[in-house]
């Protein structure tokens, strides 16, 4: 197996503190906020080997597995990251995949540019991804029922904003969503931008509830993603709990520490609480109007101590080992290629000492005995 030594992205948003907190290192005084472990081009994990890139271009069924290769081509197909929210991330969705292959390829045929700020599809794939706390972490997760929203941007007392609240009292809840959420990304700009001031104000004045929106508000002062993020479930994990994000779900992470998996792909569409590009009548395609519970998952555990967080695709599969004794050792040999990665304690990996934020890379059947006390993640694909 290959010890990774990973990049870490300072996207704005990201907390000064979370990740070298994590890793014992000194802050920079710079915002960090995702640590990246696995072969995305833009910032593959370099290993003794070369990039990761590098070393399964080499040899794809050798780091990957005949039935990997044979089911998602010579490449890995999921990304890890420790991701560091120190203030809110764009509220946005993912298309699934017959979406994001007629995006790609209707963008391609227009000539756009793949590097251009109004490119929406950067590659043919979908992105379903899931994030696991490692702290108490914040996030929005799918629409709330129309009554409930109504009712919290009724109670604001904010005059321009009872359109809305009419809007969400229509049926069915699909087409009153739709309406509402078309409403404020199309409103006039200076007249959002006073209605969003006058909201942000309400929020601070009613807190509990409200504190989230008047914390978004702040980073995102005239935004009309802090109405948007009115419509959606605020959901609190505690540690060890987690949030499956599919195709067509709108969601944004609020504030804290997680492990995020998610298939490789860059395809974003964007709701607000962005300078970046919005694409409306895109982002209403993509959407799924329709009010869900967050869905929390917690993991399940089996009798070897593997403990799995639940999902839907098979592009990655998550679990997570809590290694109560340095004696006892776990055979986690798979005939796919794995990422293991020690978020608490000390981990013995092979012949690698992982501490927290440590991870190493395992090629496609080749052993992998773990032992020690702490906390590990184990990325994989279900192949």
């Amino acid at each position: 197996m290959d010890r990774l030594d990973n990049t870490i992205r300072p996207y704005a948003w990201g907390s000064p503190t979370a990740i070298p907190h994590l890793l014992g290192t000194e802050p920079t005084g710079e915002p960090q906020a995702e640590m990246w472990m696995g072969a995305h081009p833009g910032a593959p994990s370099r290993t003794g080997r070369g990039t990761l890139v590098e070393v399964i271009d080499a040899d794809p069924e050798r780091e990957l597995g005949p039935s990997a290769v044979a089911k998602f081509g010579p490449r890995l197909p999921f990304l890890l990251k420790i991701l560091a929210a120190g203030a809110p991330l764009s509220l946005q969705v993912h298309p699934d995949l017959e979406q994001a292959k007629e995006g790609y390829a209707d963008e391609e045929r227009r000539g756009i540019p793949v590097d251009a700020p109004h490119r929406n599809y950067k590659d043919a794939n979908h992105k379903p991804e899931l994030i696991c706390a490692l702290t108490e972490f914040d996030g929005l997760c799918g629409f709330r029922a129309p009554l409930e929203a109504a009712g919290l941007l009724d109670d604001l007392g904010v005059d321009s904003l009872k359109p809305y609240v009419d809007l969400l009292h229509a049926h069915p809840e699909d087409a009153a969503l739709r309406e509402v959420l078309t409403a404020i990304l199309t409103a006039d700009p200076e007249e959002m931008s006073r209605t969003v001031a006058e909201a942000a104000t309400a929020c601070t004045r009613l807190g509990g509830a409200y504190a989230p929106y008047a914390d978004i508000a702040h980073h995102y002062p005239g935004d009309p993603g802090v109405i948007a993020a009115m419509l959606l479930n605020h959901v609190r994990l505690q540690p060890g709990e987690a949030l499956y994000l599919g195709a067509g779900v709108p969601h944004a992470y609020l504030n804290g520490l997680g492990v995020e998996i998610m298939a490789n792909s860059d395809n974003v569409l964007r709701c607000g609480l962005t300078p970046k590009h919005v694409d409306v009548p895109e982002l209403l395609r993509i959407v799924r109007f329709r009010p869900s519970d967050p869905g929390v998952l917690r993991p399940e555990a089996s009798p070897d101590g593997e403990e799995l967080y639940e999902t839907p695709i098979d592009e990655f599969r998550l679990s997570r080992y809590v290694l109560p004794e340095a004696g006892s050792a776990h055979d986690l040999t798979r005939a796919t290629p794995q990422i293991l990665l020690c978020t608490a304690g000390s981990v013995r990996a092979g012949e690698h000492d992982l501490t927290p934020g440590r991870s190493v890379f395992v090629p496609a059947g080749e052993k992998a005995e773990v032992s020690g006390t702490g906390t590990l993640f184990r990325a994989t694909v279900v192949a």
